[in-house]
Parts: C-alpha cells; sequence; structure tokens
C-alpha cells in the first residue's frame, strides 16, 4: 500500500479520493502518535463530513504515487471564505516537507477562487503542535480562538506560486 522509501525528493500531488483510494486514505491516520491523533480528526471522519458539507473541498496528499496524508478546505465563495479545515501527514512521513508542500497547493488553488484575499487555518495550541508549521507559512494570529484553537491568517499575495515540484489534481 505504501512505499516508505518515499523521500523529500518526491513530487507533491493533491489528487481526489476516490472508490479506489479511501480505504488507503483513512488507513494513514492509523500511524498517528496519540498526542498527534488529539490534535487532528482520522481522515475518515474528515471524508465523510465533507460529503454533508456544500463547502467541502479534500484531497489526499500523494508524495509521487505513495498517498502520504490529507488536506481538506473550508471553501466558501459566495461569502469569499477559506479556511484549512484538515491537515495531515501519516507519521511515516512527516517531517520531509510533504505538509508544507501541500499547503502551498493548497493556497494556489485557493487564490483561483472568488475574492479570495486570505487562508484561514487553527491549531490546538499544546507542546508539539503545528504552531511553527504555520508560522513558517506565512500564518499569523488574528487573536481569535474557536473551540480552543487558536485561528491564524495568511494573506494571498498574487506573486506567490508554489513549489516546482509540487502539483494540483483537479
Amino acid at each position: 500500500m505504501q512505499d516508505r522509501q518515499v523521500g523529500p525528493e518526491a513530487a507533491v500531488s493533491l489528487r481526489q479520493v476516490t472508490a479506489e483510494t479511501v480505504l488507503a486514505v483513512c488507513k494513514l491516520s492509523d500511524t498517528l502518535p496519540e498526542q498527534q491523533q488529539k490534535m487532528v480528526a482520522p481522515n475518515a471522519v474528515s471524508i465523510a463530513q465533507a460529503h454533508f458539507s456544500e463547502q467541502a473541498w479534500f484531497r489526499a496528499i500523494y508524495a509521487d504515487e505513495t498517498p502520504v496524508g490529507f488536506i481538506m478546505l473550508y471553501d466558501n465563495p459566495a461569502e469569499q471564505e477559506y479556511f484549512l479545515w484538515r491537515l495531515m501527514i501519516a507519521a511515516p512521513y512527516q517531517g520531509q516537507g510533504f505538509g508544507r508542500r501541500a499547503v502551498e497547493l493548497l493556497i494556489a488553488y485557493v487564490k483561483t477562487r472568488p475574492g479570495a484575499k486570505e487562508l484561514l487555518a487553527s491549531y490546538v495550541p499544546i507542546p508539539g503542535g503545528p504552531e511553527g508549521f504555520y508560522h513558517k507559512l506565512g500564518f499569523l494570529p488574528t487573536g481569535e480562538m474557536d473551540g480552543g484553537e487558536v485561528v491564524v491568517r495568511r494573506e494571498l499575495l498574487p506573486q506567490e506560486s508554489p513549489s516546482s515540484q509540487a502539483a494540483l489534481s483537479q
């Protein structure tokens, strides 16, 4: 199912979750250590929620041909609201830049959406949490909290482009 030999040089892409790939994408959640499981819902729950939300846009994160994670966007062009709803990278693939490149691809996608000027996200403020990850990507705290999570904002600048090794599949 998963090629553990995939490394940081792999091309990252966002792909639709299909009947053929849904089980592999759901199983990625099982690799997370207990503390990380408290920070993000299982992929199966996210996919189920997405099927009942008109504003959900979700994709599997691939490194070359290996599924390594999951990303979901709250995509509401009517209100011009865009929120990184879920992001998870399976434990064996963390620390290789796949999450960063996936968020860069998501930013590129959001820039194509009507009226998109910012991307919001949130995180659980605990030791070992993703605060530094979001800060490195240019997200800054808004001063708001949502359900115990710190809300962060990333301004979308038109001149930015994703890394050359990244691809987005619609």
